[in-house]
């Protein structure tokens, strides 16, 4: 009998999908044109306006249309995990309310950042979630972000609510994927969000990746993971050791400064970010540059 690899709702490589800007404003052509791409390219799923989408400075109201245009330019072609986290229950409601509507897929959430809840507040914020709206929700436990970190049995007891189906998890614990397994099932989505140590995380118990890096290197990233879900090593360690330096670029400056760059090399966007995101340093778009070319992604 073979190793249980369970059967997530989501697996393989997601991507978390940057915002387009132009002029300042959000540039839809662009998001459209970018959505379309990543399905091309192989990418299992898109997820709009979490971090690296720069929701914290999108209005709601552009907030919810990213989300529509997501939705309507995929056309159920993949799922779409719409970002609806907030450090309000009430706004991360009402965010998850529009998502519904708009047809996503799932949510993601992500643990309430600066007013730092204990574990009982952490469950307690999800648990009206998963009571106020009925659609799918993975857990986004990022402490470096947000300072609070859900412990694997709070994650468990949320586990048991009929929405709460997995976690995108950024704790660079690499224990932490087989401990949660272990404490809720093969079947609850793991998906890292640290690119970096993405084959690691696979090993132990991950399902797929929330990626960053996969806006630029869709094809690349999807190739791994079909290959890893062959045990096709040699393919997936070829692909890992030759991205590890553009991983390494995309975080050298806070996201998503260093991602909106290198996208704007390939002609995807013109890179534009908001305030308090600035444009990049010299020497990061140097490395960014180096990174790409290393990677194959441009001349």
């Amino acid at each position: 009998m073979g190793y249980a690899f369970g059967n997530p709702m989501f697996k393989g490589s997601l991507v978390a999908l940057i915002t387009p800007f132009k002029d300042g404003a959000v540039d839809e052509d662009a998001f459209r044109k970018f959505v379309d791409w990543q399905i091309e390219q192989g990418t299992n799923g898109l997820v709009p306006v979490g971090t690296t989408g720069e929701s914290p400075t999108l209005s709601h109201e552009e907030h919810k249309r990213v989300v529509e245009i997501c939705v309507d330019q995929t056309a159920g072609r993949v799922p779409v995990i719409a970002g609806c986290g907030s450090n309000s229950t009430a706004e991360a409601i009402d965010f998850t309310k529009h998502a519904k509507a708009a047809g996503a897929d799932a949510a993601l959430h992500v643990t309430p950042y600066y007013n730092k809840p204990t574990q009982e507040g952490l469950y307690q914020h999800f648990k009206a979630i998963n009571d106020a709206v009925d659609l799918p929700v993975v857990i986004y436990n990022i402490p470096g972000r947000s300072v609070v970190d859900m412990k694997v049995e709070t994650m468990a007891r949320l586990a048991k609510l009929p929405n709460m189906v997995g976690v995108k998890d950024a704790t660079a614990d690499l224990v932490r994927p087989i401990q949660q397994r272990m404490a809720i099932g093969p079947d609850f989505c793991q998906l890292t969000g640290e690119d970096a140590s993405v084959v690691p995380f696979l090993a132990q118990a991950g399902h797929g990746c929330i990626s960053v890096t996969a806006n630029v290197a869709p094809k690349a990233l999807s190739e791994l993971h079909t290959a890893w879900q062959k045990r096709d090593l040699d393919t997936v360690f070829a692909i890992n050791e030759r991205l590890q330096p553009l991983h390494a670029a995309l975080f050298s400056e806070t996201s998503p400064g260093p991602i909106k760059y290198a996208a704007k090399l390939m002609g995807l966007c013109d890179g534009s970010t908001r305030l308090p995101i600035c444009e990049i340093a010299d020497e990061t778009k140097t490395r960014v540059d180096s990174a790409m070319r290393h990677a194959g992604l441009i001349n």
